[in-house]
């Protein structure tokens, strides 16, 4: 298939051609010659946003934010993660759900802003990373919803470079992974006051 074009193109195109009952991610990277890894991040971003999938996904995700920290050029699994299926289901679904967003989205982005390639992609995974470590570990139901939603955004800017995007994309993460580490940081204060108490 094609890589080229909208998001939403590339989106609705996976989504035709997924198989019937349940992918792989070794299809995807198949599937995605170019741009795979922004295009595999997007879609994994998607499933993280379904219940029930989101440590599975949000886990894949750190896999490929370390590979991006580190300068790989393509995406990788190991031969065992890449045969792991995922239902379709919850592929079709986020797409569909999704691609009237992207749509409106995409009126707005364009390539615009070059950002340096090998800095980016670096800054880009370390961003990655911590929102899927949030997705992984957050024991908020739904709270998964947020950070997935905002590494779909880094991941379509990034595919479209667009650098104005991609910036307030990152932005917005670092502000949610800010928000959460308070959060956090209260409620082991709470904790700690309550254990004061006996």
């Amino acid at each position: 298939m094609s890589t080229l074009g909208p998001v939403s193109s590339i989106l609705q195109e996976l989504r035709d051609n997924a198989p019937p009952d349940r992918f792989s991610l070794d299809w995807l990277l198949d599937s995605l010659r170019a741009r795979s890894f922004s295009v595999v991040i997007l879609m994994l971003a998607l499933v993280a946003m379904a219940p029930g999938v989101s440590i599975v996904a949000g886990l894949l995700i750190i896999i490929l934010g370390v590979q991006m920290i580190a300068g790989r050029s393509t995406p990788a699994f190991p031969r065992r993660v890449g045969a792991y299926t995922l239902p379709t289901a919850y592929l079709s679904g986020s797409i569909q759900r999704v691609v009237p967003v992207l749509t409106q989205i995409e009126k707005i982005i364009r390539p615009r802003w070059p950002m340096p390639p090998q800095t980016t992609k670096r800054a880009v995974g370390c961003v990655v990373v911590l929102l899927s470590i949030a997705v992984v570990f957050s024991p908020i139901p739904l709270s998964n919803v947020a950070p997935a939603f905002v590494i779909a955004l880094i991941a379509m800017a990034y595919l479209e470079e667009d650098g104005l995007f991609l910036s307030f994309a990152l932005a917005v993460g670092l502000a949610l992974l800010f928000i959460a580490g308070i959060v956090i940081w209260q409620a082991i204060l709470g904790v700690q006051a309550i254990g004061g108490l006996f």
